[in-house]
């Protein structure tokens, strides 16, 4: 092992910390947003070796957000499960089974940075590697992202995976076998759908292309390759339409459209909430506005975060399978166009899964820049005042962006583990079991912010709902009916009507 090796090993270990204690201290190891909300509800139903559970007698009144209830045709019963894939869920269950939940994305976000580094140690250099690796840490981009509940580094993960696998497998000589390589390049991709599926068709645009070339120009052992890598990644992938037929009864019934009949990807009248529908203007105007109000959270350099890309292209210009890595980014966002909704809470994580092409070719810019080279190493008279500019703008990063940037994170949408508190109690717990009804003061997260006591049977010594206490009093008759208003926070009013 390298001394460069020993510096990236170091740095992932410092990214699980740092992600760890980004989740604790800004996020407070609990849900915030809808989608992590329904994330942990079907993370613990897949722990469980279930992919539905019976929906109670009024859905409505015990909502988790973007979790269904359908009824299928002869069906006695309706059914409840989340809207999203099963990818990401299935990786978090191993979480609540092993009782770390709150490691599982750290521990990924050390893994994302390892593998940024061998990427740009294989495609470039080590020392290119290892800055990609150091950058991908500081990021405040992949620090919010790590620290929360989303899907999106184990996305990475799966994204630095397969452009590795595809490497080994296609372009450089290793000494795996070019067999074992093509089977990791076809599950990642494989995985890479069935949690994130739109992700997955902007990532694999790029190595689709390139594999119409291979079979177009390889010998037949490559294109043997290539096939088997399309095979095995369709097959997986056809696990998506088997999740959706065992959920609805239909391969090609969308979860997502039996929340919202409008979320579906593509353009016309039917998709999206803008006036007219989606279409590629607004495709456009979605995408500008992500990059214009999160460019910024790529590296905290606050609008110059872009500085070294320039360079790092012209860098990579004779470098093919940095034009690979380097165009992921671009796929990704190409293919976002197709779809209405934007995201910018936690920066443009739309898009995250091709963050390596923006850390590494940023790193080779910067190299470039100063100069450095394996025989010239450090010694030259660029790099003391691109390394100054570097150390000024990281500085700048976690001392003032960055911190601040966090904070603004903090108590997201209102939701804090002070929510939780009245509930842990002794004298709460004396309640149990019981049915809160909660009366919104603000906001739904008012509500939403105490379904992290809640199992998805409705077991748990609370569960919590909003309105008609009287047809939820005859469903649960074994529970003590107590009214809460989070104004006020460790009064419980125990009346059978809404009323004080």
């Amino acid at each position: 092992m390298s001394r460069t090796d020993r510096f990236a090993i170091l740095v992932a270990l410092a990214a699980i910390l740092a992600a760890y204690l980004t989740a604790a201290q800004v996020f407070e190891l609990i849900p915030h947003i809808e989608d992590e909300m329904a994330f942990v509800w079907q993370a613990q139903v897949y722990a469980r070796g279930e992919l539905t559970v019976p929906s109670p007698a009024h859905p409505k009144n015990l909502m988790t957000p973007f979790v269904v209830d359908y009824h299928r045709v002869g069906a006695s019963q309706g059914q409840r499960f989340a809207k999203y894939p099963p990818g990401w869920p299935v990786v978090l269950a191993f979480g609540y089974l092993l009782g770390g939940r709150a490691w599982v994305n750290p521990l990924l976000a050390g893994l994302a940075v390892w593998l940024t580094y061998r990427l740009g140690q294989k495609v470039f250099t080590p020392a290119v590697g290892l800055l990609a690796a150091f950058l991908t840490l500081v990021s405040p981009l992949f620090l919010m992202l790590s620290g929360s509940l989303l899907s999106h580094t184990w996305s990475l993960v799966l994204s630095l995976t397969l452009t590795l696998a595809w490497l080994d497998t296609f372009v450089y000589k290793t000494r795996l076998p070019r067999g074992l390589t093509a089977l990791v390049a076809a599950l990642t991709l494989g995985l890479l759908a069935l949690t994130r599926p739109l992700t997955a068709v902007g990532v694999a645009l790029l190595f689709f292309l390139h594999a119409l070339f291979l079979l177009w120009r390889g010998g037949w052992d490559v294109r043997r390759l290539v096939l088997f890598v399309g095979a095995v990644s369709l097959l997986v992938s056809a696990l998506f339409l088997l999740w959706q037929y065992a959920l609805t009864g239909n391969p090609f019934t969308n979860p997502y459209t039996l929340w919202w009949s409008y979320d579906s990807v593509g353009f016309g009248p039917a998709v999206g909430r803008q006036d007219g529908g989606h279409n590629l203007f607004w495709g456009w105007i979605t995408l500008k506005h992500a990059l214009t109000t999160g460019w910024r959270d790529f590296f905290g350099w606050g609008n110059f975060s872009w500085l070294f890309l320039p360079f790092g292209l012209w860098a990579a210009r004779r470098n093919r399978p940095a034009w690979l890595i380097g165009s992921v980014f671009a796929s990704l966002a190409g293919a976002y166009l197709l779809y209405w909704a934007g995201s910018t809470t936690f920066g443009p994580r739309y898009y995250f899964e091709g963050f390596q092409s923006i850390t590494l070719l940023s790193a080779a810019g910067c190299l470039g820049l100063a100069g450095w080279s394996k025989t010239k190493g450090w010694k030259n008279s660029r790099f003391i005042g691109v390394g100054a500019l570097l150390l000024f703008l990281v500085g700048y990063n976690l001392f003032s962006y960055l911190p601040t940037r966090l904070q603004e994170m903090r108590g997201l949408y209102g939701v804090e583990r002070a929510d939780l508190l009245p509930f842990l109690t002794p004298e709460a717990r004396a309640l149990t079991p019981a049915i809160v009804v909660v009366h919104i003061q603000e906001t739904w997260t008012d509500y939403g912010a105490l379904l992290d006591l809640q199992d998805p049977w409705l077991t748990s010594p609370f569960i919590f709902a909003l309105g008609q206490s009287e047809a939820l009093r005859a469903d649960y008759p074994d529970r003590r009916l107590i009214h809460y208003y989070p104004d006020e926070s460790y009064t419980f009013y125990m009346y059978t009507t809404p009323s004080r």
